[in-house]
């Protein structure tokens, strides 16, 4: 009986060697991390809360179809405060400490063009998912891919409507950070091949809460259309503070930033007949590329008691967590190198339409950026309305 008792011990010694844990007994697998950059707090946050919101979408359905190679996903998210430094911080932070394989951020164009030596520096890749300025894909990092549409991409897309509008001279009012030059400079540049006059351009800081002194001056120029690019919450006092001194121009809103909604609510009256560049529409989801999944998308967000309004930022969110995920899948491994690599090869329908990356910048470290859709919309009798002249 001793010897049976040993020759049985032994027996499954050599089972348990052979095979060492039973799939009943096997652990899950480790959650996939993405890190995500947002401005959370700071002058401009609404507007990066639902990034965050559209993000937590996008990481929820993903999770409920099994999630990406067998695993959950997980987001680390990190508030950039609204300001650079802290955009480069929160990288930093990611790549070093939580070893994330891919970043989605960082919102602002100065934000995101801090945060991108840190990827250079570490060699992790980032989807840029708002950011405008040009220089965020002609700087030459190779580990940035951008799926908002620079500034001259937005301006080539307001192009076709040009006549409608009617633009004889335009003025410019723009946040001073690089996404508000920038966008100073493209729509500056259509204006003038289009043989349309430009006045006046002002720039106000990113926390300013008084623009009378700005509105003045653009006042006296006498033109006849105003583009203003900011937050939301600026826009909002910028077209109070124009409707109390009189100002009767018209307003194009850029960077697709606006949020009508919101100023409806926010701005009433002073933001009646505004026009707005969007790249998520919505109130017309089955106007958008994938109407499905527009509808499914806008559904999702009112379930969850999210505020409308944060739609036309939210799906940035969405669709920058389904790229990054999608590189991981084709990457077969949540490596930053493979992940890089899989990005180029990334080719699937996001809320704002298809996604798919294209090379800019200089050679040998081209960025990557993919070619938005771009809307128009007016606010008209208290209602966001398609134009004619922009509907399909």
């Amino acid at each position: 009986m001793a010897r049976l008792s040993v020759s049985s011990v032994l027996v499954l010694a050599l089972v348990f060697a052979i095979f060492p844990a039973s799939p009943t007994s096997a652990q899950p697998a480790e959650p996939i991390k993405v890190g995500v950059i947002q401005p959370l707090s700071g002058p401009v946050a609404a507007s990066g809360n639902y990034v965050r919101m559209g993000a937590e979408i996008a990481r929820d359905w993903i999770n409920a179809r099994g999630g990406v190679l067998g695993r959950q996903i997980n987001l680390l998210i990190e508030d950039n405060k609204s300001d650079p430094k802290e955009a480069a911080t929160a990288a930093e932070k990611l790549i070093v400490r939580d070893k994330v394989p891919v970043i989605m951020g960082a919102w602002g164009s100065s934000m995101t063009l801090a945060a991108m030596p840190k990827l250079e520096e570490y060699g992790v890749p980032m989807v840029v998912e708002t950011s405008s300025a040009s220089t965020v894909t002609k700087r030459g990092n190779p580990w940035v891919f951008r799926i908002s549409p620079p500034s001259e991409m937005e301006a080539l897309g307001l192009e076709k409507y040009l006549k409608d509008l009617g633009i004889k001279k335009a003025d410019f009012l723009a946040v001073n950070t690089d996404w508000g030059r920038g966008a100073v400079a493209a729509f500056g540049d259509l204006l003038k091949r289009a043989g349309a006059g430009v006045g006046a351009t002002e720039f106000m800081d990113q926390a300013a809460t008084d623009m009378n002194a700005q509105i003045t001056k653009i006042k006296a120029d006498s033109g006849d259309t105003l583009f203003l690019t900011t937050s939301v919450e600026q826009i909002t006092l910028v077209l109070k503070q124009a409707q109390e001194q009189r100002l009767v121009m018209k307003v194009i809103t850029t960077g697709g930033s606006s949020s009508p909604s919101q100023l409806i609510k926010q701005a009433g009256a002073a933001a009646e007949g505004t026009y707005h560049i969007l790249f998520f529409l919505p109130w017309f989801p089955e106007a958008m590329p994938d109407g499905k999944l527009a509808k499914a998308f806008v559904d999702e967000w009112t379930k969850r008691g999210h505020p409308f309004e944060g739609l036309t930022e939210g799906f940035r969110g969405h669709d920058g967590i389904a790229t990054a995920v999608e590189a991981v899948r084709l990457a077969g491994k949540p490596e930053p190198k493979a992940v890089r690599e899989a990005l180029w090869k990334v080719s699937l329908m996001g809320l704002n339409g298809p996604i798919k990356f294209d090379k800019d910048g200089p050679a040998g470290k081209e960025s990557g950026q993919s070619k938005p859709s771009i809307f128009l919309v007016q606010i008209k009798d208290g209602k966001i309305a398609l134009p004619a002249f922009a509907q399909k």
